[in-house]
């Protein structure tokens, strides 16, 4: 009986198959992969999301509220800025440290130059450091990010990567690197 009243609806949809031609076909194959997508991937998200929302609520509530605290004034954030920052009597330490990292990571440190330079009417220092290296590319890439990891004032400046061919493994790079000390 079920089949009887189905058999005039399946010869219709298939009369409406054949009109819509190759196009029509593709069309109605890439809405129905698009549901499936849409209810597959982007519900479960969807609801991630609001979960997130709620857990990002409730951080908020557990906060004490911040707006009834002062702001600093702009001598104040530069006072604590240049706290932030290591002293320049610790600049020994600092280098100490890109060696160790270096060695660490399996890189080769070649001859390195250091350049102290005083920033005018502040209090800051500034090593200017260029680290020739030799090493594979990602003993290079583990390097620097460790060393910027490690050391808090340490700016990657610039970087410059060489290979004598393409089947080398070794990749020779240069580094120029600033590390930021307080003067006072």
């Amino acid at each position: 009986m079920a089949r009887i009243t189905l058999e005039p609806w399946l010869i219709r949809a298939r009369w409406h198959v054949t009109r819509l031609g190759t196009a029509g076909k593709i069309g109605v194959g890439l809405l129905v992969l698009t549901l499936v997508f849409f209810m597959a991937a982007v519900l479960p998200q969807k609801q991630a999301l609001v979960a997130l929302k709620n857990r990002v609520e409730a951080m908020q509530q557990a906060q004490p509220d911040l707006a009834g605290q002062a702001k600093l004034t702009n001598n104040q954030a530069l006072q604590v800025f240049y706290e932030f920052l290591p002293h320049s009597d610790s600049s020994p330490y600092w280098i100490s440290e890109i060696d160790r990292i270096a060695r660490e990571s399996g890189v080769e440190l070649n001859s390195s130059d250091y350049r102290l330079m005083a920033e005018k009417d502040s209090k800051l220092v500034r090593y200017e450091i260029q680290l020739p290296l030799r090493g594979t590319y990602p003993q290079i890439r583990a390097f620097i990010a460790e060393a910027l990891q490690a050391i808090p004032s340490l700016v990657l400046a610039d970087i410059a990567l060489k290979r004598e061919t393409i089947q080398a493994g070794r990749v020779e790079a240069r580094l120029n690197l600033y590390l930021y000390l307080n003067d006072y």
